[in-house]
């Protein structure tokens, strides 16, 4: 399905963001892992390329812009071009708005939305010239419409990336590039056998999600064939959203 693709994933060293580098590696793409954590990103590639999977680590600081330029640079050096980008690079905070300092603000903004905008312009940049163009997927939340206390900031950033989703529609679509985002939301990335009977039918699934839930919306997303797909905000959240507070 995505036999020579090549996919740049931002924070794809772990969580959510190594689940999709996986589910992309095995449908046969070139993937480019972009992390800021080098010690866990360069496990991850020396681990895939003994498997046979054509992988790239680049260590990257999203909030850098420099950073982001030379990402994309390396992905064109190493496999020619960039046919998809996944948004995943982000970071959760939990502060009293009472509290939060205006340098913690904007450095939750700067990691968990400009950076997206910055990628997705200088990916762009390259995907115009393919002949089928490119996607680009971002990861929201489903935070972008519901809160819990002291998380002002977050919730901002992951409202900001549904509202910039379909704006950068709007502005690629001419160049055949569509540009979706999916909110996930909670996706256990750690000891899943851990969480409680509770934590699960709050679902309608009757599960808590796991990474490979957000990879396989990412594969659907950004499959040639569901090009009609673009400005979306994809909730992929197990029905928890839907499920009424005081339900019996």
């Amino acid at each position: 399905m995505f036999k020579d693709s090549v996919v740049v994933v931002t924070g794809g060293a772990q969580g959510i963001g190594k689940g999709i580098v996986l589910a992309y590696a095995r449908h046969g793409a070139k993937v480019v892992i972009a992390d800021l954590n080098d010690g866990l990103g360069q496990q991850l590639e020396q681990d895939m390329l003994a498997q046979g999977y054509a992988v790239l680590f680049v260590q990257t600081d999203v909030t850098k812009e420099q950073d982001i330029v030379q990402l994309m640079q390396r992905a064109v050096e190493q496999y020619g071009t960039i046919h998809i980008l996944i948004n995943n690079a982000g970071q959760f905070q939990h502060i009293s708005p009472y509290d939060v300092t205006f340098e913690e603000w904007n450095h939750l903004l700067h990691t968990n939305l400009t950076s997206a905008f910055f990628c997705a312009r200088e990916a762009a940049k390259v995907m115009r010239h393919n002949v089928k163009g490119g996607s680009i997927v971002s990861l929201a939340s489903t935070r972008a419409e519901m809160s819990e206390p002291n998380t002002e900031a977050y919730a901002a950033t992951k409202g900001g990336i549904v509202a910039l989703t379909h704006a950068l529609a709007r502005s690629l679509g001419p160049d055949q590039i569509t540009v979706n985002c999916i909110s996930p939301g909670w996706i256990e990335t750690g000891d899943y056998e851990a969480l409680r009977p509770v934590d699960h039918v709050q679902h309608l699934s009757g599960r808590v999600g796991v990474p490979e839930d957000i990879a396989q919306a990412c594969l659907y997303l950004t499959n040639p064939v569901n090009h009609f797909v673009t400005g979306i905000n994809l909730t992929v959240d197990g029905g928890m959203t839907k499920k009424m507070m005081y339900e019996e």
